[in-house]
């Protein structure tokens, strides 16, 4: 028999492993570790569920009971797979990509969403691609142009003016910021 556990603030690569680790510490088999979704051999104890709970809280994670939650953090770890991960250079629907992924009516998926966070899905992937133009410009390594075509922004005029209406500032002066200021994903 096979468990699966849904963890909130799983956002990279060092996050499943240090969740992996985790579960390993508590006595668990991982049989996958996924941004949001562990899958682990055999059924949880009580005393491991708490003991779980305590280790992931204390390294930022938080193992989600609530349904409504699952669902948030399967949107959100879906998303950020999609920015940080996924070939931006053709079009993806968001609509589309999340009813597929999820398996799940998007209107569904997009009502709980705005009810739980105050906000639309589209917002947030717009803010989840900002932060990864921020720290793409923070890398120094792509000029603007060769960023705003890998994130499949249709304009560097277009990326411009969205880095602008979420962080009120160009793309150019984020940049010359002495320390520039970016977010944590679980933050968004």
């Amino acid at each position: 028999m096979m468990t699966k556990l849904y963890i909130k603030n799983m956002v990279c690569d060092r996050c499943r492993m240090a969740v992996g680790q985790t579960l390993k510490t508590v006595g668990l088999i991982p049989v996958n570790v996924d941004l949001g979704e562990v899958i682990v051999d055999g059924d949880i104890t009580d005393e491991q569920r708490t003991q779980l709970r305590q280790r992931l809280d204390d390294l930022g994670f938080e193992l989600l009971d609530d349904r409504k939650r699952q669902t948030i953090d399967m949107i959100k770890s879906a998303l950020v797979k999609l920015v940080h991960y996924h070939d931006n250079r053709s079009a993806v629907n968001i609509s589309d990509y999340l009813a597929q992924t999820l398996h799940q009516d998007y209107s569904g998926l997009s009502k709980v969403f705005s009810e739980t966070e105050g906000k639309t899905i589209e917002r947030y992937y717009i803010e989840l691609r900002i932060e990864r133009v921020k720290e793409l410009l923070t890398y120094d390594e792509m000029t603007l142009t060769e960023i705003a075509m890998s994130m499949n922004y249709s304009s560097v005029a277009y990326l411009s003016t969205q880095f602008k209406s979420v962080t009120g500032m160009k793309p150019s002066e984020f940049k010359a910021m002495k320390k520039p200021v970016r977010r944590q994903l679980d933050s968004l």
